[in-house]
């Protein structure tokens, strides 16, 4: 019962976590000040969350001593639970570079960021549904995606250090654009964690974490 407790609690956190990235990468792209200032000061509602789930992981071990699949299962959650609270984190660093972004047109870099902010949120959501159905596919899927986002985050800062090199935008915007394609591919690196430690979950397999 505990487990199963346990599963809904993660998949709560996991759903509050997809919703801060989705609405930071809107904020971003809409240069929407009010949305970032909110993200940017209320992570305080995951890491609560956070809190509670540890907890339960706690409780369980203790009270419970699971064997063998559960004992993973509760494993593997501790250890997303880092991952998870990173990504909040990484949220609110990117709203805060979106507030200071805020009074400059972006220039055409832009695009290539929101790319890269699509195909960050998508791995996210589908290392959260693998961990919900237990899919060792779909977390193998995720993994695989994580090639994607690195692709894009080198596209970005080439096309970034060309723009710096013929002064065709405030360089400071740039750096700032920087950033926040630093911290996406950081995402993209924290949605991978969780998507191999649903992969051990699954099969006990240790090569699967890195």
């Amino acid at each position: 019962m505990q487990l199963k407790e346990l599963k809904n609690q993660m998949l709560l956190l996991g759903s509050m976590v997809e919703d801060v990235i989705q609405e930071t990468i809107r904020a971003l792209t809409c240069q929407d000040t009010k949305k970032a200032g909110e993200i940017a000061s209320g992570d305080e509602k995951i890491n609560e969350q956070v809190r509670k789930v540890e907890q339960q992981c706690y409780t369980i071990l203790l009270r419970q001593q699971p064997i063998a699949k559960d004992l993973r299962a509760v494993s593997a959650a501790l250890k997303m639970l880092t991952d998870m609270e990173r990504i909040g984190d990484h949220g609110a660093d990117i709203s805060e570079l979106t507030l200071l972004m805020s009074n400059s047109t972006y220039p055409g870099e832009i695009r290539l960021i929101e790319e890269m902010a699509k195909e960050t949120s998508i791995m996210l959501i589908e290392a959260v549904d693998a961990f919900a159905q237990q899919d060792s596919d779909k977390a193998q899927h995720v993994i695989d995606n994580d090639d994607t986002v690195d692709r894009l985050f080198v596209s970005v800062k080439d096309a970034i250090a060309r723009s710096i090199q013929t002064d065709s935008a405030d360089p400071m915007q740039l750096l700032d654009l920087l950033m926040v394609a630093k911290y996406l591919e950081r995402i993209g690196d924290h949605a991978t964690n969780i998507a191999e430690w649903v992969l051990f979950a699954v099969t006990g397999d240790f090569r699967s974490v890195q």
